[in-house]
């Protein structure tokens, strides 16, 4: 089939964003709107020097975490230069007149993130995460629908009227057709209004986030696998690569292409040949291309900076012959497991193997039969989530993980992300569903992922019944319920309270299970910190009778540590840090505490590097205000360990570098940085690829030459 199809180029890049661009607003032709992670929303005009490039002319400040959806009012008598609504993962829909920039309607009611959100007439709709939508009406609750039984992505209007909204990630309007939408399972489907499916667009090879349509019958899609493609009559006709997700894309009025990416960066893309970027804004996009593409260089079909690095060899294998693949400097390295000798011996450099081999997903080094992108919302990242339903398979350079039952698979996909075990059997359904498992039935031979035990009978993991000295009665139970019921009402934590019996049992419970079974305590122990009520609450128990939480520390940070436990531990820490009255505490047991955790910054676990570093950057923002030099020396050695590690995750490492610049700005020990040379460390940090480790690279180096 011959399409009649010119192709799109570069036209301009609106930098100003410091992080992920998620939600673009085409505003007539009055402006873009743009909506970040960085808890802005940014309204572009069009530059009047050069009609093909766009300036930031108003920043909208108000969300207190990363927004989303976007909605366009157009100009009226009560907002003479237009407005925005905007949604955000802090659980409000704002509404901002653009003539001053200023946030004029506050509309709180949702109970979690705002994903969605449209004009019906004078009314503003919104979807969310909490699976309601809600109606507003000049600033007012008016009316809500509980008609969903999952969260809701999105929502839109169509010209007849109706309210439409769903669970796939997004929709849009086709015109004089019906309804397109962009969807999990990596493709893109039209719809008439009767529900009859009309066309299904594959293409895209991970989850789909966005979908919009165009007059000229054009469709473009973004999606987590870095490009936004363009459909025409069913057909992609051009893909658009981009330095990371595709988050958002829409189309301008003229047909020109509007891209969201996770660089934060939002991108114009052209077919008017007047309005082409020049040869050397194409130069350098297609040089940030190639490095990005050469940081997720593949050796032996690997994705080199997918692999652990070394620091993978310090956790013990679990079965002889294991096999364990390794980034060692631009190479991946397989390594074997001697149960005997209870070390890893290197086999050697990875090599392409047989390829049905080699087409099997690969997460960690490990070869799975599928990995699957899992998205919880919430503004977290896509995680990746292994499962192996087939019997184990050896090939030349990796080897299949154990076979494990979707419930082994989710538990230890739930540990490992410290995600809630609320989401349990959502995410047993989800891999039955996507494996084709229809029929599955709990097989009780397989092992339990906590223990290693075969049970003769399904058990629970967490609640130690079999322990009877340990277990709960049913009135503890019953307790630790109300206590959950509590914590999950966020929205009445200015009134509601705890029993003082609720947290003495949770205290008896964090110093009396074992550390193979306490995750959960301390998961709930680390929201009640968060609880103004629970927070004053603990501080009594601790400073009346033993203090349960240093012992927790050292239980969670002994030898052999569980990550789970240990990241958990380390957040609830860090939630001290937001009442004041344990400031005195966590000033006193400093010193226990930064050593307990210090072996953190080299943790193979993201999760708990990232945390480590953000309970380095409260403690240094702590003793500047207490004026605790010795304290600040400690935070600081601990804060440049963490900056000099070449394997240390972005956000952790930006973290500990604003604690080093935080401590020699404000702080009592400049002299003392100086002396460990921080000079060097910055000017490594100001050649970082990642420009917000740049920017205070370069923050910390005009420090220390003022000294």
């Amino acid at each position: 089939m011959d399409i009649d199809f010119k192709e799109y180029q570069l036209s301009s890049e609106l930098r100003g964003h410091e992080d992920d661009v998620r939600g673009i607003c085409v505003c007539d032709n009055v402006g873009i709107a743009t909506s970040s992670r960085d808890r802005t929303v940014r309204f572009w005009s069009l530059d009047p020097s050069d009609k093909r490039k766009y300036h930031s002319s108003k920043i909208l400040l108000g969300h207190t975490s990363f927004v989303g959806p976007l909605a366009w009012i157009s100009p009226n008598a009560e907002f003479p230069e237009g407005g925005l609504v905007s949604g955000g993962m802090d659980t409000m829909v704002l509404v901002w007149d653009l003539r001053s920039g200023e946030k004029v309607q506050t509309l709180q009611g949702h109970k979690l993130q705002v994903t969605g959100v449209t004009l019906d007439n004078e009314d503003i709709v919104s979807s969310s995460v909490d699976s309601t939508l809600k109606r507003w009406r000049k600033g007012k609750l008016v009316e809500f629908w509980e008609a969903h039984n999952a969260p809701i992505q999105t929502v839109i209007r169509i010209p007849s009227g109706e309210i439409v909204s769903d669970t796939v990630r997004g929709l849009s309007v086709m015109p004089g057709v019906g309804i397109i939408s962009a969807s999990h399972d990596c493709t893109i489907r039209l719809w008439a209004l009767t529900g009859q499916v009309l066309m299904e667009m594959v293409g895209h090879t991970a989850i789909v986030y966005s979908i919009d349509s165009h007059a000229s019958g054009l469709i473009v899609s973004g999606s987590e696998d870095r490009f936004a493609k363009i459909w025409k009559d069913g057909v992609c006709v051009q893909s658009l690569e981009h330095p990371g997700c595709v988050w958002d894309a829409k189309f301008l009025e003229n047909g020109d292409i509007v891209t969201a990416c996770s660089d934060g960066v939002t991108r114009i893309w052209t077919v008017h040949s007047d309005k082409v970027a020049d040869s050397l804004e194409l130069e350098a996009y297609a040089s940030e291309l190639s490095q990005y593409k050469l940081s997720r260089k593949k050796v032996g079909g690997l994705k080199l900076y997918d692999l652990p690095g070394l620091e993978a060899l310090q956790i013990p294998g679990t079965s002889a012959g294991q096999t364990k693949v390794v980034r060692e400097g631009d190479n991946g390295v397989a390594y074997s497991w001697d149960m005997k000798e209870q070390r890893w011996d290197k086999l050697g450099e990875v090599v392409d193997g047989p390829d049905d081999g080699m087409n099997r997903p690969i997460l960690d080094g490990i070869q799975y039969d599928y990995v699957f992108d899992v998205d919880i919302g919430d503004g977290e990242p896509t995680r990746k989530l292994p499962y192996n339903r087939s019997v184990n398979i050896n090939v030349p350079s990796v080897n299949f993980a154990e076979v494990y039952n979707p419930y082994d698979a989710a538990d230890k996909w739930l540990l490992k992300e410290n995600l809630p075990f609320s989401y349990r059997q959502q995410i047993v359904e989800f891999i039955l569903q996507n494996t084709g498992q229809k029929d599955f039935t709990l097989n009780t031979s397989f092992r339990d992922p906590y223990t290693g035990a075969i049970p003769a009978k399904p058990t629970f993991k967490h609640i130690p019944k079999e322990k009877k000295n340990l277990s709960m009665s049913e009135l503890e139970t019953s307790r630790v319920a109300a206590v959950v019921k509590i914590l999950k009402d966020t929205s009445h934590y200015h009134c509601s309270s705890f029993a003082d019996v609720d947290i003495s049992l949770l205290l008896k419970l964090l110093k009396t299970w074992p550390p193979a079974m306490i995750f959960p305590v301390i998961d709930i122990l680390r929201m009640t910190i968060l609880h103004p009520d629970g927070a004053s609450l603990l501080l009594k128990h601790v400073e009346n009778q033993n203090d349960v939480l240093m012992e927790m520390i050292e239980k969670v940070s002994s030898n052999p540590t569980l990550p789970a436990n240990l990241l958990t531990g380390i957040r609830a820490v860090t939630n001290l840090f937001k009442n004041s009255s344990w400031y005195s505490w966590l000033q006193k047991h400093r010193s226990e505490i930064l050593d307990a955790f210090s072996s953190c910054y080299s943790s193979p676990n993201k999760n708990v590097q990232l945390s480590y570093s953000t309970l380095i950057l409260n403690y240094a923002v702590l003793l500047i205000e207490k004026k605790d030099e010795e304290g600040q020396s400690h935070v600081l050695s601990a804060a440049l360990e963490i900056a000099e590690e070449e394997s240390m995750e972005v956000d952790s490492k930006y973290r500990a570098l604003v604690a080093i610049g935080t401590l020699m700005l404000e702080g009592l020990v400049k002299k003392i940085a100086l002396d460990f040379d921080v000079g060097n460390i910055a000017r490594v940090a100001k050649a970082s690829k990642e420009t917000k480790i740049a920017e205070v690279g370069a923050d910390i180096e005009l420090l220390a030459k003022q000294s």
